[in-house]
């Protein structure tokens, strides 16, 4: 898993950024193959924004959150971007047991 982040109009301190690598951590749960993430911080008068833009197999995901500070936007990016990775993996695996059950009828 490969992390980017880069600031919009704002220095992204060694700190944030290692905040922002141990909370993605957790979503690697959710894969196996290589994954690519792209977060951009920037501020939005008066609110933090933290966006993330993630690479799997085949699919983009994005996401956005606003916070108070801008750690606060990072963990509701995270969250959001945890919800999506389920959705998409539960999609992949109904998808495989739709074809599955197709495959065992033809032949029949």
């Amino acid at each position: 898993m490969q992390i980017e982040t880069y600031g919009q109009q704002m220095e992204v301190t060694p700190a944030l950024r290692s905040y922002v690598e141990t909370r993605f951590e957790r979503l690697g749960r959710h894969f196996e193959g290589d994954c690519e993430i792209r977060v951009q911080l920037g501020l939005d008068k008066p609110d933090h924004k933290a966006e993330a833009n993630v690479t799997l197999a085949g699919r983009k995901l994005h996401a956005d959150a606003v916070g108070q500070d801008m750690y606060a936007a990072i963990d509701l990016l995270v969250d959001k971007l945890d919800r999506l990775l389920i959705k998409h993996k539960e999609k992949l695996v109904e998808q495989r047991r739709s074809e599955g059950l197709a495959r065992m009828s033809a032949d029949e």
